[in-house]
């Protein structure tokens, strides 16, 4: 399922795919063919077909979904993963003189102090661009489980009504809370750790202010349109959108790994000890 050509990987690219796939563990499902899948004569599932309902009508997100590119593909390194604005114009994403003197300086020590580099969980939304993750909605919950190699991680969308949280304790991941526009599920997140990482070869930090909307919408079976609005205005002069199609992994299950020892092999990445990274700064 998950293999890698290191022949065609840069430095920051062979680093990186060190920590995402460091010691990924065979999982007894990777062949199991599920009853419910719509297939074509030949068995394949149809992923053409028309995407599955819940019983109140809307759309069913459920299944694994994967980036267009990961890293066992040779597309891996123009992926959201590296860049989250790689389809956008330099205009529509012009950094604060903070946010723009942070990444600068990620990108000139060579991006060694990236903490999912340092087995820490790679912020929101870089999660998404990894490698894969199950969508598994309830009534009240939708859960999203991510595969990576710093363990299986989770983020928590509450569809009960309830309010995004007044922070207190910044997070990894955020605090989050979503709703039906038509057919597409909104995520509003917010509640993220001052100068995080958006994407690992640009660096674009975002600031413990940012507010994230994901939008969520299946057009058929096989495939699941995911949009990223990124609006903080400490990072960014306006806020700017990313958009992505995320292709269903049929037949399978998520991965576990891990990054265990993987302290010993940054020992080798080191370079002098960073400056403190400056706080962002409320805009003028």
């Amino acid at each position: 399922m998950h293999r890698l050509n290191r022949s065609s990987l840069t430095p920051l690219a062979t680093a990186a795919a060190f920590v995402v796939l460091c010691a990924v563990i065979e999982a007894q499902w990777l062949n199991y063919k599920v009853p419910d899948i719509p297939r074509l004569p030949d068995g394949r599932p149809n992923l053409s077909a028309p995407a599955p309902r819940l019983p109140d009508g809307r759309p069913d997100l459920s299944g694994i979904w994967q980036p267009a590119c990961v890293a066992t593909m040779p597309c891996w390194q123009e992926s959201l993963f590296f860049d989250l604005a790689k389809d956008l114009q330099p205009s529509d994403v012009e950094m604060t003189p903070w946010a723009k003197a942070l990444a600068d300086e990620r990108e000139r020590r060579e991006h060694v102090d990236d903490p999912y580099g340092y087995c820490l969980p790679p912020g929101v939304p870089r999660i998404n661009n990894i490698m894969a993750f199950k969508l598994v909605p309830t009534s009240r919950l939708t859960v999203l489980l991510y595969e990576t190699s710093v363990g299986f991680m989770f983020r928590q969308v509450f569809t009960d009504g309830r309010p995004l949280p007044e922070v207190i304790e910044p997070t990894w991941l955020g605090y989050s809370v979503g709703r039906w526009d038509g057919e597409t599920f909104v995520v509003d997140s917010v509640g993220f750790r001052d100068g995080g990482w958006l994407d690992t070869r640009k660096g674009r930090p975002h600031s413990g202010t940012m507010r994230l909307t994901e939008r969520f919408r299946r057009p058929d079976f096989g495939h699941l349109e995911l949009s990223i609005t990124i609006d903080d205005p400490r990072a960014y002069v306006k806020p700017w959108t990313t958009r992505t199609v995320m292709n269903l992994l049929p037949d399978t299950e998520l991965i576990e790994a891990f990054c265990d020892g993987h302290q010993k092999t940054m020992e080798h990445r080191r370079i002098e000890t960073p400056s403190p990274e400056p706080p962002s700064a409320s805009p003028r």
